[in-house]
């Protein structure tokens, strides 16, 4: 007589309810990004914190973790009464206008032009957008002999037109941020066109058929059509380049170290200098937050304004 077969106890009974293929996948998915997940954490998160105990304290890099000393609000307190903290403002503010709209409007009329209107379309994409994946310091280098006071083609070009006095550009401190913004603006140009081509290909080639059968003008079509259905495109390229514009330093730390007389210096380049130059790790924080606080302010205005539309 066979014997009889013993119940399965309950707690195994439950563990087999508990351990599903579904949670098995999922427990198998969570190990994999466990090592990701512990970097992130303790190079973000922990960065992020311990920066912002560092921003209320006043700490010489030189003198090790034993020299940090909490001073407060101290470090903010001299930020918002740093006359190169305000014109650093000033000078992204200026910076931004120059590098953001301004780029956009041009990349998206060369944009529809290229797509509707030139031949060797391939062609234009690839020199466009050679100058964005080309070094910013050698892309600066070109254009520094390009802007030399005296000896540069620009200024001889403009001698030749009857200028006797053309601009110093980046020696004079009423022109370094405006030459540094033509720099970037010229250098990142092709990325923007080709972003806009990429929105291009899905309007439909239908309406503006219908248009031209309404008798629109290519004028209308555009300002009717184009831009309207490329706000998203345009809403993405907003938001990227608002932050990149928050975050320049290589060129300005290549050509002008902020100088004139502080006429290019920027929020990240004074972190740079307080931090690396002096060493003062505490302001050097305190400065970094008054940027992330910046460019979450503005972003969060730009949704908004995005929402509301």
């Amino acid at each position: 007589m066979e014997a009889a077969k013993q119940p399965v106890p309950k707690i195994l009974q439950e563990k087999r309810k508990f351990w599903t293929p579904q949670r098995k996948e999922a427990l198998t998915g969570w190990l994999f990004l466990a090592p990701e997940i512990v970097g992130m954490l303790f190079l973000n998160v922990f960065a992020l914190g311990f920066s912002l105990y560092l921003s209320f304290s006043k700490w010489d890099l030189l003198s090790g973790v034993k020299g940090i000393e909490f001073i407060g609000l101290d470090n903010y307190i001299k930020m918002f009464h740093d006359p190169s903290i305000i014109q650093a403002l000033k000078n992204n503010a200026f910076y931004m206008i120059m590098t953001v709209p301004i780029p956009i409007a041009i990349a998206l009329v060369l944009a529809a032009l290229i797509q509707n209107s030139v031949f060797l379309k391939n062609y234009f994409k690839v020199a466009f957008f050679i100058p964005y994946i080309s070094s910013i310091i050698a892309i600066a280098a070109v254009w520094s002999a390009l802007f030399h006071p005296s000896l540069g083609p620009i200024n001889q070009l403009l001698m030749e037109f009857g200028i006797s006095s053309p601009p110093k550009w980046l020696v004079d401190p009423k022109t370094s941020l405006l030459s540094i913004a033509i720099i970037s603006s010229w250098a990142s140009l092709g990325y923007t066109i080709i972003i806009y081509m990429a929105g291009l290909t899905n309007i439909s080639d239908e309406i503006y058929e219908a248009a031209e059968i309404d008798g629109a003008s290519a004028l209308k079509k555009f300002f009717a059509i184009t831009v309207p259905m490329l706000r998203p495109t345009t809403f993405f390229l907003l938001i990227t380049m608002l932050i990149g514009s928050f975050k320049v330093f290589d060129i300005i730390a290549f050509l002008t170290e902020g100088g004139p007389n502080n006429s290019s210096t920027v929020l990240v380049f004074r972190i740079y200098e307080e931090g690396f130059k002096y060493y003062n790790m505490g302001y050097a924080s305190a400065i970094s937050w008054l940027l992330f606080a910046v460019i979450g302010l503005i972003t969060a205005a730009t949704w908004k304004m995005r929402n509301e539309e």
